[in-house]
C-alpha cells in the first residue's frame, strides 16, 4: 500500500483545471467551490482581480505589522483595526463579484436533477428574480451611502465610512448584471431575466403598493427561486428587503446591518485562515500528510481506510469548506483505494463522508462563525468542539478497519524509519495549529492577528521552504480563488445580518420560545426535538446559511432549558455537519456525484453505513455534555 500511495504523490495537489464550458456544468451541480483556473482574463477582469488581492494582502499585512509595532516599537499602527474591519466588508463585497463572474454564488444544487429541457427556463426566472433582488439591495445600499455622505463618520487616518460603504451598492449593482448575463446564453434569454429589475422600480416608487398584497406572492416567488437555484444571499436579502418594506421601515435597514460586518472583531480572521489555508492546500501539504498517516496507520487493518479518513479530516478545517477536500483530496485517494482493492461504493462513501467531519477541528471556519454569530468565546467553542470532533472521526476510522478486516485488504508492516521521516517532512504543517494555540492562549496574538500569522507562515513555508509554489506563478491565483470563496458566504452573513434584524424587531425568537416551552417540558425532549430541527435544516440549507439564519433563533430557547451556550454550539455544528450528508440538498452528496462520476443514487448508497454511525456519534455527543465541557472547565476555568 505504501508504494501505491507514494506512486501517487509524486507532484503536488492541484485543484482541477476546467473549461469554462466545464464550469458552467459545475454550476449546475451546485459545484460553488470549484476554482476558476482559466487564466484568459479581460482587462476588466484583471483589474478587479488586482484590486481583490491587494485588499486581501492589505488585511494580511496590517495585523502583521500591528504586533511587530507592538512588540518593537510600544505601540501599533493608528487606526489599523478599524481599517482591517473595513478591508473585510471589501472582500466580502469583492469576493461575491468574483463568485458571480465565474457563476459560483452559494445556491442549492437543484438543477442538476431536472430535466435537461427545464433548465434553460429555471436558469432565467431564477437570474430574474437574483438580479431583482441585487438591484434592490443596490438602490438600498445607496440610501445609505447618501445618508452617511449628509453626515460624515470616519474609519481612521481621514478616511470617511460613506467611502467604504461605496463597494455595497456597486458591487450589488454588478452582481444583478452579472446575474442577467449568467441566465442564459442568448440574447433573448437575456431580455427576459433583465425584467426582474422591474422589482426594485415597482417597489421602491410605489410605496402604495403595501395594501394591495403583494409580499405573499414575491415571498413565494423569492422562495421558489432559492430551491430552483438562485444563490442563497439573494433568498434571504429578498425576503429582508420584502419584510421592512412592508412594515413601511426604510429598506436601508438591511444595508445597515450588512455594514454591522465591520462592527465583528473576530470576522477579519475568516478570509485570512481561508486565503493560509488555500495557500497550504494548493502547495504539497496534502502530500506530506497522506505519507505521514499512510506510514503511522499503515499496519492497521484497514489501514488506508484510516489514513484517508484522517487526512480529509485535517485538510477541511485548512481550506475552509468541505467541498475543497472532495475536490481536490478526492481525486488523489479515490484511485489509491480502488487500487487496494477496497469495494468502490465503500470508497466513494468513505471519500464523501471524510471530506465534512473535520469541520469542529481548531480552525474550522463554521466554528468561528458559529462563536461569533451566537456571541460565545471561540477558543471555548474550539476547545468543546475537540473530543466531539475526534470521536466522529474515530467512528469513521472505525468502520474502515472493518471494511480492511472483511475484504481481506494486505497490510504493510510498520517501518519507524519511514515514519519518522515522514514526521519530519511534514513538521511544517503539523507545527502550524501549535504556533496559533500557543499566540492565542498565551496572549501574544489576537484571533485576527494569528490568522494573518497564518497566511505568512502559509506563504513562507510553502513557498521558501519546500518550494512547492512559485510567489509569482501561483500567489495572486490563489488569493482570487480565496476571495471567491470567503466573498460567497461572507455575503450571505451581511445578508443574515439584515434578516435577523428584522426577525428580532418582528419578536420572532420570543414567540417561538413561548410555543416551545408551551408544548414541549423536557430538557431531554427539547435536545431530541432540536436534533431533529438541525437534521433537516442541514438537509435543506448550507451550514452557513443555517448558522447566519438558525441560531438566533434556537439561542435563546435553548438557554431557557438550561443547555450551556458551548454545549449547543457543538450540537448545532455535528449536526449541520451530518447535514453534508443528507439529502435531499446535502451539498457533498452532489460534490461526491460531480467528482466521482456517479451516480446520486449511488452515492445516496455509499453514505447510508457511514450516516448511521455518524448520527449515533451526534446522540452521544448531545446527551453526554463532559465530551463537551470537560476540557472548557479544565483550561477555562469556569463550567
Amino acid at each position: 500500500m505504501s508504494s501505491e500511495v507514494n506512486n501517487k504523490l509524486d507532484r503536488p495537489t492541484r485543484f482541477p483545471t476546467q473549461t469554462r464550458e466545464a464550469q458552467a456544468n459545475d454550476s449546475d451541480l451546485g459545484d460553488w467551490q470549484t476554482m476558476e483556473t482559466t487564466h484568459s482574463y479581460s482587462r476588466k477582469d484583471k483589474l478587479e482581480n488586482l484590486f481583490s488581492v491587494s485588499v486581501l494582502l492589505a488585511m494580511a499585512l496590517l495585523p502583521v505589522l500591528e504586533i511587530v509595532g507592538r512588540k518593537f516599537f510600544g505601540r501599533g499602527i493608528p487606526g489599523s483595526i478599524p481599517l482591517v474591519e473595513h478591508l473585510t466588508l471589501w472582500i466580502a463585497f469583492l469576493g461575491a463579484m468574483l463568485a458571480t463572474r465565474s457563476d459560483r454564488m452559494l445556491a442549492l444544487s437543484t438543477l442538476s436533477v431536472l430535466p435537461e429541457t427545464a433548465r434553460n427556463p429555471v436558469r432565467i426566472f431564477t437570474g430574474a428574480v437574483g438580479a431583482g433582488v441585487a438591484a434592490w439591495l443596490a438602490w438600498a445600499s445607496l440610501d445609505l451611502v447618501r445618508f452617511e455622505y449628509e453626515a460624515p463618520t470616519f474609519v481612521a487616518m481621514g478616511i470617511p465610512v460613506w467611502t467604504a460603504m461605496c463597494i455595497m451598492p456597486a458591487a450589488l449593482a454588478l452582481i444583478a448584471f452579472r446575474l442577467i448575463w449568467h441566465a442564459s446564453d442568448r440574447g433573448w434569454g437575456r431580455l427576459l431575466a433583465g425584467l426582474g429589475l422591474a422589482l426594485p422600480i415597482v417597489l421602491g416608487f410605489a410605496p402604495s403598493l403595501q395594501d394591495v398584497g403583494l409580499v405573499l406572492p414575491i415571498a413565494i416567488t423569492i422562495v421558489l427561486a432559492t430551491l430552483l437555484g438562485m444563490p442563497i444571499f439573494a433568498s434571504i436579502g429578498g425576503l429582508a428587503l420584502l419584510f421592512f418594506w412592508n412594515d413601511a421601515v426604510p429598506v436601508a435597514a438591511v444595508p445597515v446591518e450588512v455594514y454591522r460586518l465591520t462592527a465583528h472583531p473576530m470576522l477579519p480572521a475568516i478570509p485570512l485562515f481561508t486565503f493560509g489555508g488555500y495557500i497550504l492546500s494548493e502547495g504539497g501539504a496534502s502530500r506530506r500528510l497522506v505519507k505521514l498517516f499512510s506510514a503511522l496507520v499503515g499496519w492497521i487493518p484497514g489501514g488506508l481506510a484510516i489514513m484517508t479518513t484522517f487526512v480529509l479530516a485535517f485538510f477541511t478545517p485548512l481550506t475552509g469548506a468541505s467541498g475543497v477536500t472532495i475536490l481536490s483530496m478526492g481525486g488523489l485517494l479515490l484511485p489509491v483505494m480502488r487500487q487496494a482493492r477496497y469495494p468502490e461504493r465503500f470508497s466513494v462513501g468513505l471519500v464523501t463522508v471524510s471530506g465534512s467531519i473535520g469541520l469542529l477541528l481548531p480552525l474550522s471556519l463554521p466554528v468561528i462563525l458559529y462563536a461569533v454569530t451566537a456571541k460565545v468565546s471561540v477558543a471555548d467553542l474550539f476547545l468543546g468542539a475537540l473530543l466531539p470532533g475526534v470521536l466522529l472521526i474515530l467512528l469513521v476510522a472505525a468502520w474502515g478497519v472493518r471494511q480492511g478486516v472483511v475484504s481481506g485488504i494486505e497490510r504493510q508492516p510498520f517501518d519507524l524509519r519511514k515514519a519518522v521521516a515522514a514526521l519530519w517532512e511534514a513538521k511544517w504543517e503539523l507545527l502550524l495549529p501549535v504556533v496559533i494555540l500557543v499566540g492565542i492562549i498565551g496572549g501574544f496574538t489576537t484571533w485576527v492577528e494569528a490568522s494573518a500569522i497564518t497566511v505568512l507562515y502559509a506563504f513562507v513555508v510553502e513557498c521558501f521552504i519546500y518550494k512547492d509554489l512559485n510567489v509569482r506563478k501561483d500567489t495572486l491565483r490563489i488569493a482570487i480563488e480565496s476571495a471567491t470563496l470567503v466573498g460567497g458566504f461572507l455575503i450571505i452573513l451581511g445578508m443574515a445580518l439584515g434578516f435577523t434584524n428584522y426577525l428580532i424587531q418582528a419578536e420572532i425568537p420570543m414567540q417561538t420560545l413561548a410555543w416551545v416551552q408551551s408544548h414541549i417540558e423536557s430538557p431531554l425532549v427539547f435536545l431530541l426535538a432540536l436534533n431533529i430541527l438541525l437534521l433537516i435544516v442541514g438537509g435543506l440549507m448550507d451550514i452557513y446559511s443555517a448558522i447566519f439564519v438558525i441560531v438566533p433563533l434556537i439561542t435563546p430557547i435553548a438557554a431557557a432549558y438550561g443547555v450551556n451556550p458551548v454545549h449547543l454550539g457543538v450540537i448545532f455544528l455535528a449536526n449541520l455537519e451530518l447535514g453534508y450528508l443528507t439529502p435531499p440538498m446535502g451539498e457533498n452528496l452532489f460534490l461526491s456525484a460531480y467528482r466521482f462520476n456517479q451516480p446520486l443514487t449511488t452515492v445516496f448508497r455509499s453514505i447510508v453505513p457511514f450516516w448511521l454511525i455518524l448520527m449515533a456519534g451526534v446522540l452521544v455527543i448531545t446527551y453526554f455534555p463532559p465530551m463537551t465541557l470537560t476540557l472548557v472547565e479544565l483550561f477555562s476555568g469556569r463550567p
